[in-house]
């Protein structure tokens, strides 16, 4: 079954009183004008967009040791997943898929960590009753997450709800703030697998699955900034892409990604790049 599956069945169960919650429809409404109100207020337009740069951050993990997000993109890809705490079942839900899916992220040579606010206990007993293999990282007032504009603060009524369901949250998170992170996961590639924007970090979207017809060239390929646009092609009306296209001796699987703007010879063997606009991309590849 499916993340989204197992969410949508025990949001279903939640909704309809059953065991073991049992909460009335009062609670059920209340969440939903807390949700709508989140919605309308248009927090999540502050959140960081794809291609951002990210912040960078140094948090402590449940055994108290100091996790860099410079260190950790040094050695590749990094995924970080912002999670409520050990008291939203939704939130282990989803922690226990990124658990699943941890052999594929290393595969891919991607490191994953969680960024919580609550406290490292609290963050050990997360990890205890998820089987996590990988680290939960403390973060204290929701620093990191309001950088990533993902912080929001709950209003009174949803704190009073809160309170009467036992969910502390000052207990819980070590100050009286009463703020929460917008959860979602997020990729974040070292700009140095990236020639044209080195020593960045920007944000990109999960990689999508798919098929390619028999023989067929395997491209991805990103748009850039303007400001990481190659100075020696301004005015030449060519927009520089990353591509990465796989070694012929290996499997698509286990390709090393090699990122080179399209104008590039080496990114279309056989053709001259003269006129950038002769070198077209691969038609079959997504946007």
């Amino acid at each position: 079954m499916s993340l989204q599956a197992k969410l949508d069945a025990f949001k279903a169960d939640f909704e309809a009183g059953k065991p073991p919650y049992n909460v009335p429809p009062s609670v059920i409404e209340t969440m939903h004008r807390a949700t709508a109100e989140l919605i309308a207020s248009g927090a999540a337009r502050q959140a960081l967009k794809i291609g951002d740069k990210a912040p960078a951050f140094t948090l402590k993990d449940p055994d108290g040791n100091d996790v860099s997000s410079t260190v950790l993109l040094a050695q590749g890809p990094l995924v970080v997943s912002f999670y409520r705490g050990v008291w939203c079942p939704y939130c282990n839900m989803e922690l226990q898929a990124l658990q699943a899916a941890l052999p594929e992220f290393q595969r891919r040579g991607a490191r994953l960590v969680a960024i919580s606010p609550q406290t490292a206990p609290n963050s050990r007993k997360s990890v205890r009753q998820n089987a996590l293999a990988f680290p939960i990282l403390s973060d204290p007032e929701n620093s990191v997450a309001g950088a990533f504009g993902l912080r929001f603060a709950l209003p009174d009524y949803l704190v009073e709800l809160y309170k009467a369901l036992k969910n502390d949250l000052p207990n819980f998170n070590g100050d009286p703030s009463w703020t929460l992170p917008m959860p979602g996961p997020l990729r974040d590639r070292a700009g140095r697998h990236d020639p044209l924007c080195r020593g960045q970090s920007r944000l990109y979207p999960p990689p999508r699955a798919r098929r390619h017809a028999a023989g067929a060239r395997s491209v991805r390929r990103r748009s850039l900034t303007p400001r990481q646009t190659n100075p020696a092609m301004a005015g030449a009306g060519a927009t520089p892409r990353c591509w990465r296209r796989p070694a012929a001796a290996s499997p698509p699987r286990q390709n090393r990604r090699r990122c080179v703007p399209w104008w590039s010879p080496s990114a279309q063997p056989g053709r001259r790049p003269t006129d950038p606009s002769a070198a077209s991309p691969n038609p079959a590849a997504p946007p």
